[in-house]
Formats: structure tokens, sequence, C-alpha cells
């Protein structure tokens, strides 16, 4: 792979698994298993049958967490601690070409990046969740998965366009995260009032 080619595929794999890390890795394992994409040897291990196999496990799994209101943000949640740190071994990985200063600093920003898109995507999942009907919590878990594949096809075959693309997305989250952050801290605060019981009425004493 040629150096764009790489940085293409480490941002594309650090801001894919913000979202849905194992379906990242099972189409990114599956595509250099069958030859359709060179990996870098750091990342060869993805292609191994076990990694795939409990890539497709976990992916069956997420794709059913993901469609249940509240619970998709406790997944979201718990995932904090597994999808960023996993984005930043995967740009790590896909820089495995270059120097290991490059790597270093590929985990770095891939590991920002998959913050960001974790971020967003929670943040976005919490605010969605207010909502009483799970009609818009299934449109949203379903476009976050033609997202993720449609970038990760673009980061493959069109490393400029997603470049640029991912650029552009950056900008947009980073605009956009302070407002979910208020959005989702506002509605917090309407359900702990609602929680709290309203005091009897004292009787009077004559």
């Amino acid at each position: 792979m040629d150096a764009l080619s790489q940085l293409a595929l480490a941002g594309g794999l650090a801001w894919a698994s913000g979202i849905r890390l194992y379906v990242t890795i099972l189409v990114v394992g599956l595509l250099g298993r069958y030859g359709y994409l060179q990996l870098p040897e750091p990342l060869l291990v993805l292609q191994h049958t076990w990694v795939l196999a409990a890539a497709g496990i976990m992916t069956v799994g997420e794709f059913l967490a993901d469609k249940i209101p509240a619970f998709d943000s406790f997944w979201d949640a718990l995932h904090t601690f597994i999808r960023i740190p996993a984005g930043a071994f995967l740009a790590w990985g896909a820089m495995g070409d270059a120097t290991p200063a490059a790597q270093v600093a590929a985990a770095l920003v891939g590991g920002l990046i998959t913050s960001g898109t974790h971020l967003a995507k929670s943040s976005g999942r919490a605010a969605i969740n207010t909502s009483p009907e799970p009609f818009s919590n299934w449109t949203a878990s379903a476009s976050e998965d033609g997202l993720v594949l449609g970038g990760l096809w673009l980061a493959i075959a069109h490393p400029i366009g997603f470049l640029v693309a991912l650029a552009l997305f950056l900008a947009l989250i980073a605009w956009l995260l302070p407002k979910l952050f208020r959005f989702a801290a506002r509605m917090l605060r309407r359900l702990r009032r609602r929680d709290v019981p309203t005091p009897l009425p004292q009787p009077t004493v004559e």
C-alpha cells in the first residue's frame, strides 16, 4: 500500500471503530482474507479464523443491542473502554509499513478520531432516546450501519475523497458535540425532576 492509502485506511478504521467496531473488524478482515484488500502486516491478524468468528458473533450482538432504546446507550457507555483503544490500535496497525514514529502518531490521532465519533454517536443516541417511539432509534441505527460500510468503501477505493470527507466530518463533530452535550444534560435534568416525588400536603391544625 502507498502512503496515502495507508493514511486513509488508518483514518477509516479509527473513524468507523467509534460507530461500529465489530463490523469494521469483520469487513476488513474478510476483505483481507479473500484478497480484496492488502492489509499491512500488523493487521494480518484480522484475517484469522478466530478473530473473524469473534467479530461475527459480536457484530450480531451489537446489531441487536443497538436497536433497543435505552439499552443502546448502556452498550455505548460500556464500549467507551473498548472502541477508543481498539480504534487507536487499528490506526497504528494500518501504518505498519511506515516508520515507528508514524505509527505512534497514527495511534494518537486515531484514538482522537475514534473518541470523536464514539462521543457523537453516544450523545446522539442519548438525545434520540428521549423520544417515546422506537422508530427514530431504528432509523438512526440503520443509518449508522450504512454510514460505516460506505465510509470503509470510500477509504479503500478513493483515499483522497475519504480524507477530505473525514476532515469535514471532524469539523462538523467539533461544532456539534457541545450542542449534543448541552441537550443531553437538559434531558437528564428534566428526568431527575420527574423522579423527585411530589410532597404530600400537610394537614392543617384548626
